[in-house]
């Protein structure tokens, strides 16, 4: 049984009930190689495909396909390069910035592309959307350059000058100057043949005849090439292992040895006992005159005796002190 649905009439004024048929099942196809039509009888029979608003019947009940409501408008890729055409145009008449950015837009893929590329070799601590940021300045130079009546393909040239961009903002951030990152790469390049030639390690002497050069300007040139040896703080040591940065793995030269506060604390325990074990008048001795730091005299007055006699019995207990701590290491 069918439900009443009030539809809007034609002049918009009110409405008027129609009658929404039921959905009809239709057959699933039989086979593959007519999307219309069904084997009958061992031979194929195609049925054409309604128009939409036409009746067809489905187990002998006639029904009415229900009209498209809505058609999506596809742009083809003609209509997109036409279109562009017509913007640079119009851009080249009239230099309007909003028509620049649009075009900018448009080539905006362009600039990542670009970066990717060029990112492919830099460390792990030089962020792809620096360089993307660098290369919108370049593609913005480009469109502003670019004289579509040559008959130039925009996107190559615009290319060279995204890189060109990228790599002069890269340039422009870098304390090391050209001059050595080129004797750099002569230097690795000479490592590569030496190597392949000599099947190990070369030496500085073969080095430095493989560059020409002397020994002692070799050595120079190496400290000259340790400015370009940086990495980021930051960075992980071992990022597939979840290891840590190489800021945690560095030295602290104020920090303590925990391996010598140790042999430290064991010092202190064992000259303690030994300490503990001497005569009463011996450990007076030692402990005034190392832990309150009085002199001989001093200690002489504490005692009633005379500083001699101090120094005899100092020099005792530190024997004594000496002969323990030798039988507490050996034991």
């Amino acid at each position: 049984m069918t439900e009443p649905t009030p539809v809007p009439d034609a002049a918009g004024g009110g409405s008027r009930t129609a009658t929404v048929p039921p959905e009809p099942v239709l057959p699933a196809p039989v086979s593959k190689q007519a999307s219309n039509g069904h084997r009958q009888n061992g031979a194929l029979r195609t049925e054409a495909t309604p128009e939409p608003g036409a009746n067809t019947h489905v187990n002998g009940t006639p029904v009415a396909v229900p009209t498209a409501v809505t058609r999506t408008d596809v742009r083809s890729g003609d209509d997109v390069e036409a279109g562009i055409v017509a913007l640079w145009r119009s851009y080249g008449e009239s230099r309007d910035q909003n028509q620049r950015d649009r075009l900018v837009l448009h080539y905006a893929p362009l600039v990542k592309y670009v970066a990717g590329r060029v990112g492919t070799g830099l460390p792990a601590h030089v962020d792809v959307a620096d360089l993307i940021q660098s290369g919108i300045f370049g593609l913005v130079d480009a469109i502003e350059k670019f004289e579509p009546e040559r008959g130039l393909k925009f996107e190559t040239y615009a290319m060279q000058r995204i890189r060109g961009a990228i790599l002069d903002d890269l340039r422009s951030q870098d304390w090391v100057p050209r001059s050595v990152r080129s004797r750099a790469r002569d230097v690795e390049r000479a490592l590569e043949r030496l190597g392949a030639k000599l099947q190990r390690t070369p030496t500085d002497r073969e080095l430095a005849a493989e560059l020409k050069i002397g020994l002692a300007e070799l050595r120079e040139l190496y400290g000259q090439l340790q400015l370009t040896s940086v990495v980021a703080l930051d960075e992980l040591i071992a990022p597939n292992k979840g290891g840590s940065s190489l800021a945690e793995s560095l030295p602290d030269d104020a920090a303590e040895d925990p391996v010598a506060s140790l042999v430290d604390q064991d010092s202190r325990r064992q000259l303690a006992d030994a300490i503990a074990q001497l005569a009463e008048r011996d450990r007076v001795v030692v402990t005034l005159y190392y832990f309150e730091n009085l002199t001989l005299a001093e200690i002489g007055k504490v005692l009633g005796v005379t500083e001699s006699r101090v120094c005899q019995l100092h020099t005792r207990a530190v024997l004594r002190l000496r002969t323990k701590l030798n039988e507490q290491s050996e034991a």
